[in-house]
């Protein structure tokens, strides 16, 4: 691989001391986190852990009382969603917030009203058509006659109209089915690839954790740890009072099968996959 440039050394998004309330409420307490380029970076915690109100205070959703943010290095003290949308820092909200009696693709279309010009467009609705192949055979369709798992594409495709260099997702895979979550992590793995970092606000750690390069944890607003996945889930305490103990059920479920997959080849002589169930037939033996 070649060496990292400057810029690639920089962070994507800084933000120190974060705050948000809501009236009396303290929602958000000193957050600081920092996402480098092509990162995806998820804020995990139980349900008013502040996460959404975390992400929504960066993209200027809602008022922050303090702290700073920094986007591609410029500090941004007075955020409005529509001038951080500009500047390529874009939220897929949760519930997807799809315009339903619009089409797919003018939905799609609104994402892409900063970049202008009908070639660029529809360049852009070519890439978002190739990311979501069932986007292209549904275009003509209202976005609300879509299914959860579809809409979601449409949500996240409409950010990506906007040629952002970072994406805010709260809560992705919310109400989606097991399938559809898989395919969610999976283009979130994708789009990362493409030069556009994310932050992703999710409850679903099985299925946050594998895709993320980092994580923070929250619990009443503020960061009760940070780190790689690998060494979170190392970590007992964390695993069993933020995380949930499901996920280290998961884990070694998931090491079981592996282990015995492997077993299972070696003892009936096929691949690691094959199962022990498909035996070779016995020899026939002549009368």
């Amino acid at each position: 691989m070649g060496q990292m440039s400057q810029s690639d050394k920089q962070p994507i998004l800084e933000v120190e001391g974060l705050n948000v309330s809501y009236g009396a409420v303290q929602a958000v307490r000193d957050i600081s986190l920092k996402i480098m380029p092509n990162q995806v970076v998820a804020l995990l915690g139980a349900n008013g852990a502040g996460k959404s109100s975390t992400v929504q205070a960066i993209c200027g959703a809602v008022p922050s009382r303090a702290g700073s943010v920094r986007y591609l290095g410029q500090a941004y003290r007075r955020r409005r969603a529509h001038t951080m949308a500009r500047a390529g820092l874009v939220l897929v909200p949760e519930g997807r917030k799809i315009i339903g009696p619009l089409t797919v693709e003018e939905n799609l279309l609104l994402g892409g009203y900063t970049v202008g010009g009908r070639r660029k467009l529809s360049a852009g609705l070519d890439e978002i058509y190739d990311l979501f192949p069932v986007l292209r055979t549904r275009k003509n369709i209202a976005g609300g006659l879509l299914s959860g798992g579809e809409q979601q594409m449409l949500a996240i495709g409409r950010a990506m109209m906007s040629n952002p260099r970072l994406i805010l997702m709260d809560e992705p895979t919310m109400g989606l089915a097991p399938i559809m979550v898989d395919a969610v992590m999976q283009t979130i793995s994708r789009i990362a690839k493409t030069n556009v970092a994310i932050l992703m606000v999710e409850q679903n750690v099985t299925a946050a954790m594998p895709v993320s390069d980092y994580i923070y944890v929250l619990e009443q607003g503020s960061v009760v740890y940070s780190g790689l996945p690998t060494e979170a889930l190392q970590n007992s305490e964390i695993v069993e009072a933020f995380l949930g103990i499901d996920i280290i059920e998961d884990v070694v479920k998931e090491e079981k099968e592996a282990e015995f997959a492997r077993q299972a080849g070696a003892t009936y002589g096929g691949t690691p996959g094959s199962s022990p169930t498909q035996e070779a037939a016995p020899p026939s033996q002549g009368k």
